[in-house]
């Protein structure tokens, strides 16, 4: 598990494809890589990684096919800036929201304009996550705990202050970049819970199913 607080930007120092999958070597910057053991896990871009071996500068890692298809690792090339957090401790200041490190789906930011010294970005998100995106809740951007500030539809505002745009690489973000995208996992088991014991049963949550909770009105 990870908070969302991300603790150093990286770079990709190499990408390499290996028949489906690949294998990705990540310079670490300035995080500290002292309490890192073999097979620890490492959100890169929010992407919860493992770690196959390390130094004090870098790490390696694999990515498997399933998480290239379904994140914007493989759209990466050398030199391109990360954001990393290690996995929590116990003992861990949770200063953002519980994040697990899957992703979700994959958005794309369609507009960024300046806000006094803030900067506001719109975000479009996968159709079937937009029921998981609330105004004021907490959304995973690249693996930056964020809240959200308005939703419209399948699409988001967000409000990124000077600290985050500076030790982040949201300042790098432009109109049509692809970002990884994982919502609150709370929401995601609360869909679960009110199917009940229809959750054993192929479907998901509909509108019927939420006025028979009394949730909506029929």
């Amino acid at each position: 598990m990870f908070t969302g607080i991300i603790q150093a930007t990286g770079e990709i120092r190499t990408l390499e494809q290996r028949e489906g999958d690949a294998r990705l070597a990540i310079a670490v910057g300035q995080l500290d890589m002292g309490d890192v053991a073999p097979g620890d896990s490492i959100a890169v871009n929010g992407v919860c990684l493992t770690t196959v071996s390390f130094d004090a500068h870098s790490f390696v890692a694999d990515v498997s096919g399933e998480t290239l298809a379904c994140t914007t690792l493989g759209d990466l090339s050398p030199g391109a800036r990360v954001n990393l957090e290690k996995a929590l401790m116990p003992a861990t200041r949770l200063g953002g929201h519980l994040v697990s490190g899957h992703v979700d789906g994959v958005g794309e930011v369609l507009r960024r304009w300046s806000d006094a010294r803030s900067e506001r970005f719109r975000i479009r998100a996968p159709a079937g996550l937009a029921k998981y995106i609330a105004g004021k809740g907490s959304i995973c951007v690249d693996g930056i705990s964020l809240t959200v500030n308005r939703v419209e539809g399948a699409e988001f505002e967000l409000n990124i202050v000077p600290h985050t745009l500076q030790e982040t690489t949201m300042g790098d973000l432009t109109a049509g970049r692809r970002v990884n995208l994982e919502v609150d996992i709370i929401a995601r088991y609360l869909e679960r819970l009110l199917l009940g014991e229809k959750a054993a049963q192929p479907g998901g949550v509909t509108e019927t199913l939420l006025a028979e909770q009394g949730f909506i009105k029929p």
